[in-house]
């Protein structure tokens, strides 16, 4: 599974051909969850609190490319790597 990101111990992954709907995953401290792209809800899996408010203040900056990383993992096609929360 491609890593397209990774910040203050967190790791955003995307899989390719993955079913629906579109989604990432963030895997922090052997605790993994996925993301709805389009809510940012956590549609399976778990993360601690902070790490969880990060995945999603990222994600939140980051919609477009990774709904665009999406339609690429679906092709598939290599995916972009997106820039890291600061």
């Amino acid at each position: 599974m491609p890593e397209i990101s990774r910040f203050y111990g967190i790791i955003i992954r995307m899989y390719f051909v993955d079913h629906n709907p579109p989604h990432f995953h963030a895997e922090y401290q052997g605790m993994q969850a996925e993301f709805e792209i389009k809510t940012l809800e956590v549609i399976a899996g778990s993360l601690p609190n902070r790490a969880l408010g990060l995945v999603v203040e990222w994600a939140n900056l980051h919609r477009k490319e990774l709904l665009e990383n999406w339609n690429r993992a679906q092709v598939p096609e290599p995916l972009e790597k997106i820039q890291p929360l600061k």
